[in-house]
């Protein structure tokens, strides 16, 4: 059986003539009634009373009418449903975003621009440290990684693409005498003692700002360790060492911290959009576009 076996049905159904079936099938009559007969023959029960005067469904034939429209309907919306994935407007997107993001204009922004063009596609979106989200785009667990990195993470099976470049704050105690400075140089803080991500935790934060005192002249002495960053502003609060975070975490206004500027050449860390390299999904490529076009 045919779906055209179906479509000949329901016309023939609807007008209960075969001429005027045939009309509106744009097909020859003769060829229809054979098609019908066809049908009946397959399905072992007639369909048609047929009559010099008149054409009536059968008891079968009404029954066979309903299926017939609904498996038509389905077809229809299966059909329609292909063609809006193929072209980006529905499905299921998972996206990975670093910790920051949330912090700045960009996510809150990009989200409802996509939302507004595309409401039929489901985001849904985790937190997730960068490599962590490099792991889970390679596993196919994530579609897209918004992710912090340095530019030495291993990419061969993946795109990663710059967005843009956020400089590193120094986080301190209202209370310090560089507190108040315009800017800082890491190598001032030889002394001080600093609050980072746990060992492990796969950001790239730790490493970056690593290697930068190490360029300064001296290895960072880490006095606390802390996987939140609201948890590490709330211990430079408390006084228990300095932290060092991208700039958008500078709108988490605690009483007793300030925010400085380092001036070391380097002291940035980049944001950037991960996908799988042959990922061949219009969904994707949609969001991407919204994404790298957003003012």
């Amino acid at each position: 059986m045919e779906l055209r076996h179906l479509r000949y049905f329901v016309a023939v159904a609807e007008e209960l003539h075969f001429t005027r079936a045939a009309k509106r099938l744009h097909i020859e009559q003769p060829p229809l009634s054979q098609q019908i007969q066809a049908l009946e023959a397959e399905l072992g029960a007639a369909l048609f009373q047929r009559s010099k005067r008149r054409v009536a469904l059968t008891e079968a034939g009404q029954r066979f009418l309903v299926r017939a429209r609904d498996i038509l309907a389905e077809t229809a919306q299966a059909a329609d449903e292909a063609r809006r994935v193929a072209r980006g407007e529905l499905g299921e997107l998972r996206i990975g975003f670093s910790s920051s993001l949330p912090f700045t204009s960009l996510l809150p922004r990009v989200l409802h621009d996509y939302r507004q063009a595309c409401p039929h596609v489901t985001l849904t979106l985790r937190e997730m440290f960068t490599v962590d989200q490099l792991e889970a785009l390679r596993t196919g667990a994530l579609d897209i990684g918004l992710v912090r990195f340095r530019g030495t993470e291993p990419t061969a099976d993946l795109i990663l693409r710059e967005i843009r470049q956020d400089p590193l704050l120094l986080v301190v105690n209202a209370t310090d005498p560089l507190a108040s400075r315009r800017d800082v140089a890491l190598a001032e803080l030889k002394e001080r003692g600093f609050i980072v991500y746990p060992r492990g935790t796969g950001t790239s934060l730790t490493q970056l700002v690593r290697q930068l005192c190490l360029a300064a002249g001296f290895e960072p002495l880490v006095a606390q360790e802390a996987r939140e960053v609201m948890a590490q502003i709330g211990f430079v609060a408390a006084g228990l060492g300095v932290a060092i975070l991208p700039a958008p975490f500078e709108c988490v206004r605690l009483e007793g911290v300030r925010y400085v500027p380092i001036r070391d050449s380097g002291a940035h860390l980049s944001l950037g959009v991960a996908v799988r390299r042959e990922h061949g999904s219009a969904l994707i490529d949609g969001f991407l576009h919204h994404l790298l076009t957003v003012d």
